[in-house]
């Protein structure tokens, strides 16, 4: 049984992961300022401290065995609003982070990164080798903190892991998406089936994918937890690994809509919006690296399960 520090952990993929990390019998330490993250999200189990990257400092011990580092400002229209706190929340948050893990002798840290780094694909799937051209602040602060990690690693010998997501749905165990404002299409479309909306805009019909609507690569929020255990044992001393986490398909905007109108038994209206700028026609990853070194592999690919899971849970959080 290790111990480790979830920054972050309050928040829909970092509650999910220390979920995971209580059920293989670990202690884990949720360090959350609860900026966007909810004290119900955490855990039973796990202890938990309200504060910023700024207090790692202060729990950090040579008894912890790793830190897992979700915390961050994460809104891709915000970060172009407001890039200043993405710069100072992502990268000097994330430094304080390391320096505080190099004081402290912890060596081993897994880092939530995002398919965002790409920006516009020049090939698909999208392999790690990709060039990396973020189109918004949020995606650029993520990068910086990546190479952050390829400096820090090679300068003190310490193991990390980037893990590179797609479209993350779905929900496990009682944790799921709990964003305000909410931005992802999955909760968006449930929404409507909720009453909370009356419609779904649908961004641009006329792509060139087989029913005009956007692709994306959806992967259920239980796998790519069970990905972060699998990176605490790949990591390695002195090297960066970092791995692109998806299905390998993906999904129209339409087929998503018609899934949950089957989940739900519910209408959804929709409404066609002209195209935002910057969405390309498609975003699909290539996980190939993952399978390699971490031995991993999606399990719950199937669209309609992982609608099924945050429909379970939308519906269980505005009871």
């Amino acid at each position: 049984m290790s111990r480790y520090l979830v920054t972050g952990g309050a928040g829909y993929i970092g509650s999910v992961v220390v979920a995971h990390l209580l059920e293989a019998g670990h202690r884990v330490t949720v360090l959350d300022d609860l900026s966007t993250g909810v004290p119900q999200a955490v855990p039973s189990g796990a202890e938990f401290v309200r504060g910023g990257l700024a207090h790692a400092a202060a729990l950090l011990s040579a008894d912890y065995a790793a830190v897992l580092h979700f915390a961050a400002s994460s809104q891709v229209a915000e970060s172009v609003r407001d890039p200043d706190k993405y710069w100072r929340n992502n990268v000097t948050g994330s430094l304080e982070l390391m320096a505080a893990m190099r004081h402290a002798e912890v060596g081993t840290l897994v880092f939530s990164s995002t398919a965002a780094v790409y920006g516009e694909p020049e090939q698909l799937p999208i392999t790690e080798d990709a060039r990396t051209a973020p189109t918004s602040p949020y995606g650029a602060t993520k990068l910086a903190v990546d190479h952050l990690i390829t400096g820090e690693a090679a300068a003190h010998g310490s193991a990390a892991v980037s893990l590179r997501y797609f479209n993350v749905a779905g929900a496990h165990a009682g944790h799921g998406e709990r964003h305000e404002p909410e931005s992802h299409l999955i909760p968006l479309v449930l929404q409507v089936a909720l009453g909370r909306r009356p419609h779904i805009d649908v961004h641009g019909d006329d792509y060139p994918t087989r029913d005009g609507t956007c692709i994306r690569d959806y992967i259920h929020v239980a796998d790519l937890a069970e990905a972060h255990l699998l990176a605490l044992e790949a990591a390695r001393p002195g090297e960066h690994l970092i791995c692109n986490l998806g299905n390998g398909e993906g999904f129209t905007v339409r087929e998503v809509i018609d899934s949950v109108r089957r989940v739900t038994g519910r209408p959804i209206p929709e409404v066609v919006r002209p195209r935002r700028p910057g969405d390309p026609a498609v975003l699909v990853a290539s996980a190939d690296r993952a399978r390699e070194r971490l031995g991993w592999r999606p399990r719950r690919t199937d669209l309609d399960s992982i609608v099924a899971d945050a429909w379970a849970f939308a519906r269980e959080v505005t009871a």
